[in-house]
């Protein structure tokens, strides 16, 4: 049980923790074990990948890269041993893309006695995963959640956008956040409910958008992106 007095904090994955997009890596290795998977999702770009770019179609257009790396699993338990498989294959290049800034700060807020949560639009198991990998004190992730469908997996629930707040009331998570940290202008709603939100590493045409939205004051830090925004932190 968490204590009032100690704060209620939210982490972002991508890009927040996590030198790149996590989800992304994991599908395309899912796609690239096979010719065939390959083939099919050639087949499927032209119409998949603009879905990605806007908020509502989203969902659909990963769910369609996730079910053809996914062909052939027909459980949520198969698919996260995928994953698991996946971080254990990679640990050097995870290695690289963990941000070093980025898990002191969430470690400082452990140390506190803070509560903790990350909320990820990458699948929960493959943060939690890579997690595990760095730091060994658990930390609760709430993530899009896979469903089977048509002999793979498909994103059912979305952690993202509006839905991110959603779930993570959803989880039980009702108390009032005193920080959020993101890269993301998809996570305005998150960082709008904060009272101290903390945008880090966002995409430099954003930075105006946080600005204008989250008032001049809010800090806009760069936690070790180096293709990204925001003010270095040593």
């Amino acid at each position: 049980m968490s204590s009032a007095a100690n704060k209620f904090i939210v982490f972002d994955f991508d890009h927040t923790l996590y030198d790149g997009d996590s989800g992304s890596h994991l599908y395309l290795w899912l796609i690239r074990r096979s010719v065939w998977r390959s083939l099919l999702a050639l087949l499927i770009l032209p119409i998949a990948a603009p879905l990605i770019a806007f908020m509502p179609t989203r969902r659909a257009g990963i769910s369609a890269f996730v079910w053809v790396g996914s062909l052939g699993l027909h459980s949520i338990e198969q698919y996260n041993r995928r994953i698991d498989d996946y971080v254990l294959a990679h640990k050097a290049d995870i290695d690289k893309r963990i941000l070093p800034i980025a898990f002191r700060v969430l470690k400082t807020h452990l140390e506190a006695g803070d509560e903790v949560v990350i909320a990820t639009g990458a699948p929960p198991e493959l943060a939690s995963a890579i997690f595990r990998f760095v730091e060994h004190t658990p930390v609760r992730v709430i993530g899009t959640v896979m469903k089977p469908f048509w002999g793979g997996m498909v994103a059912g629930e979305h952690c993202h956008f509006n839905n991110k707040m959603t779930m993570l009331r959803a989880a039980g998570f009702n108390r009032e956040i005193d920080s959020a940290y993101s890269d993301s202008r998809a996570d305005l709603p998150l960082l709008l409910a904060a009272k101290s939100p903390v945008v880090v590493n966002p995409n430099t045409r954003a930075v105006a958008d946080f600005k204008r939205l989250l008032g001049a004051e809010t800090p806009i830090l760069n936690w070790g992106c180096k293709d990204r925004a925001g003010t270095p932190v040593a």
